[in-house]
């Protein structure tokens, strides 16, 4: 279990990647939080103290403050007060590029202000009036709140239509044997330098956590020769806000959909066992506890001699987890390519067999849906033509083959 130093130090990292200088550093320790000001009247001072002599512009709480906690700290503080959630949030704002990514945001930052609208003084008090409000006797106060409900259910609604789009993808690509894997782990492990190792990307690739949020599937080629799709998914972090878990519920299902998940895992960090127990958290929290995973042990070039055992690290990440006992351990480093050719062989045997078959078809000449899929999915290796028909040689996997005689 995280002691309240390796917390507040990952808070540190979060502020840092949302450009923040940390000026300073309290820990307090209660039986119980105080309804008024989390921390205490005494604790509250000192905070205070720090910040002023400091100068320093934001108070930033490793806990979810309620709406009059954080009210109150402010007013007691005369500092911007905000909390692990809202910090989180303004990264992802920070992050997000795609239209699916920023609605996922956004609908998280309404849902996390909606109960936060209360007591911010007399411009939420005022009267409202004419078009678009219930009358002259409603406040502002109930004016935002019904603005902000109606935003929330057109994003909602919008979001939907991006999560059967995904569907649709997905039943789309279903239609050819195709497996797809999907990138899972803690933010920061390198789940986008093995995506670009493996798929030449080119996604970003960043030290600050939560670098890249939207979702990127490329194709692989496995050492059977067979093709799948690798799907990089958002991070995962401890107490991770539900509100977010719940906005990126399209792009998790790419997780929950795969054939295999690759858990990297940076074993180079000192909270590394962990991490990983978080992550299976969360897979089983979305519903892809039960689909077969891979435990890819990244960095392993920060690691000394004699510390590079693959089975003795499985054993101490996963001994406090206490899950996942049978998935497979690789060692690898991302950065340099080690241990690679060992993870494309362990992903062939982790699947289902689809062996490589030598066919010939012969099909009409506008046939173009399947002569592109015999060019995407397949090795072509001679094509004639004879009228208005064609023969085309083709090494592919051979659940294709079986597919594309039935037609």
């Amino acid at each position: 279990m995280a002691g309240p130093g390796e917390s507040l130090d990952e808070l540190a990292e979060l502020a840092r990647s949302a450009g923040a200088v940390i000026a300073g550093r309290l820990i307090q320790s209660r039986e119980a939080p105080e309804a008024a000001t989390l921390i205490g009247q005494g604790k509250v001072r000192e905070v205070a103290a720090l910040a002023a002599s400091e100068e320093a512009d934001v108070v930033i709480f490793d806990f979810d403050l309620t709406p009059t906690q954080q009210r109150n700290l402010e007013k007691a503080i005369e500092s911007k007060v905000i909390d692990r959630t809202q910090l989180i949030l303004d990264i992802f704002a920070a992050r997000a590029h795609t239209r699916e990514g920023r609605l996922q945001v956004e609908l998280a930052q309404l849902n996390y202000l909606l109960p936060r609208l209360t007591g911010r003084g007399a411009s939420m008090s005022r009267l409202g009036g004419g078009i678009g409000t219930r009358g002259p006797g409603e406040t502002q106060l109930e004016t935002d709140r019904r603005r902000i409900a109606r935003r929330i259910k057109k994003i909602e609604d919008e979001l939907e239509g991006v999560r059967t789009g995904r569907a649709l993808h997905r039943r789309r690509r279903g239609a050819v044997p195709l497996a797809t894997l999907a990138l899972a782990g803690y933010t920061n492990a390198g789940k986008s330098t093995l995506f670009n190792r493996l798929t030449e990307a080119g996604v970003l690739v960043d030290a600050r956590m939560f670098a890249t949020l939207d979702p990127t599937v490329r194709p692989v080629r496995l050492p059977s020769r067979r093709r799948v799709l690798l799907s990089d998914t958002v991070g995962f972090i401890r107490n991770l806000p539900t509100t977010l878990v719940k906005a990126f519920r399209a792009t998790l299902e790419e997780v929950r959909d795969a054939a295999l998940v690759l858990h990297v895992v940076d074993v180079s960090a000192p909270a590394a066992a962990e991490h990983t127990t978080h992550v299976l958290k969360v897979l089983a929290e979305i519903g892809a506890a039960a689909i077969p995973q891979i435990l890819v042990l990244n960095k392993m070039d920060r690691l000394p001699e004699g510390e590079n055992d693959a089975s003795l690290l499985k054993r101490r990440l996963l001994g406090e987890a206490g899950e996942q006992p049978d998935s497979k351990a690789v060692a690898i480093s991302a950065l340099t390519g080690e241990g690679l050719d060992r993870l494309l062989a362990a992903i062939d045997e982790a699947l289902p067999l689809d062996p490589i078959v030598h066919a010939v078809f012969h099909l009409p000449a506008r046939d173009g849906a399947t002569v592109s899929l015999l060019h995407e999915f397949g090795r072509v290796v001679r094509t004639r033509y004879e009228g208005e028909h064609c023969e085309i040689e083709a090494e592919i996997p051979e659940s294709l083959e079986r597919r594309l005689r039935k037609r």
